[in-house]
């Protein structure tokens, strides 16, 4: 695995890392945020584009405010009123969304300089992040010790493992925050592309998008994605729930009928055949159509409008710890957080 010195951040060494994912795919993943940088993925035609939004260089990251690429946690989404119960007592949080809490605080994972180790897998080389929590970071319980490994499925597709423990109950919901476009970063917007869903339901939201409580079923609504429907079909919609989230910005209840991992979504592009196919462990997922993208400079100097990229990001449902109906974040001291998620890329 090709690995260069990036800079430095916090005092610290941060790296780029060069992942085989199989088919002449590959990705760049660097140890600040644990973040992914780019991903190389081939057209019906044989041609190579990168399919993620980002930056060129580390100073970029560290003065990020969209979270391209990150894993966010330790929780990803939204906490309503920015503190949590757990345990009899009261977790106060930051305040970073209005008066809610998100993807961690303004000092979570996606902020950090992780450890960097390359490991051996049956697919070949891995790259596997580790970052200490203590007890009280971004205000949450616990001494956490958390991990993820990066690694090629071999058939052209990025795995990411998701592990830890903690030595005292807490609540953990880590996700990664890729925006996705797949003619190519900073080609355009992403509103014809075709989207799939494995889904029957999702999770209203309010005027905070945050959700309601309430899981309601996607028939006859704009957010039916049970066929492939494109992106920006029915976007503009005069529908309550497009008007809460300005947009896209929902999460879906993944229907399993078993443990492991299952198929969440499936997008095309269509104009080069690119096919994204996401499978996961996790129990929602989070489709967020770059709604508060606003013309940021990215890799090669291009612009990123408001919905040039797209996220699917796998997660437990937002605001979980106060509708105790979801299924839950809380992870317990001594039993190990353990979910994983494929995004597998094709031509068709």
């Amino acid at each position: 695995m090709e690995r260069k010195s990036w800079g430095t951040a916090a005092g610290r060494q941060v790296e780029l890392f060069t992942l085989e994912l199989g088919q002449g795919h590959r990705a760049l993943i660097t140890n600040y945020g644990a973040a992914l940088v780019s991903l190389y993925a081939r057209d019906s035609r044989g041609e190579l584009a990168d399919v993620v939004l980002g930056y060129d260089s580390l100073e970029e990251y560290l003065q990020d405010t969209k979270h391209f690429g990150v894993v966010v946690g330790r929780h990803a989404n939204r906490i309503e009123g920015a503190q949590f119960s757990l345990g009899g007592k009261v977790y106060k949080l930051a305040a970073n969304d209005g008066r809610n809490h998100i993807h961690g605080g303004p000092g979570g994972l996606g902020r950090r300089v992780w450890d960097a180790e390359v490991i051996a897998t049956a697919t070949g080389p891995a790259l596997k992040l580790s970052y200490f929590s203590p007890d009280g970071e971004e205000g949450y319980p616990g001494n956490l010790q958390v991990e993820v490994i990066y690694s090629g499925t071999g058939t052209g597709g990025l795995r990411l493992d998701y592990s830890a423990t903690s030595d005292q109950d807490t609540i953990l919901n880590l996700t990664n925050h890729a925006y996705f476009n797949l003619a190519g970063q900073g080609q355009g917007l992403i509103l014809d592309h075709e989207l799939q869903l494995f889904a029957d339901f999702f999770t209203p939201t309010d005027a905070e998008s945050l959700p309601t409580g309430e899981v309601l079923q996607v028939a006859g609504t704009p957010l039916d994605f049970r066929e492939p429907h494109p992106i920006g079909a029915r976007i503009a919609a005069d529908h309550e729930q497009l008007r809460c989230g300005n947009g896209y910005d929902h999460n879906w209840v993944v229907r399993r009928s078993e443990p492991g991992l299952v198929p969440a979504a499936r997008v095309k592009e269509p104009t080069t055949g690119r096919v994204m196919e996401v499978l996961t462990t996790k129990p929602g997922i989070q489709f967020y159509t770059g709604n508060y993208l606003d013309g940021v400079r990215g890799k090669g100097g291009v612009s990123y409008p408001r919905r040039s990229g797209f996220c699917l990001e796998t997660q437990f449902f937002p605001n979980s710890t106060r509708h105790l109906h979801f299924p839950s974040p809380v992870l317990r001291a001594g039993e190990r957080y353990a979910h994983s998620t494929i995004y597998q890329f094709s031509a068709e």
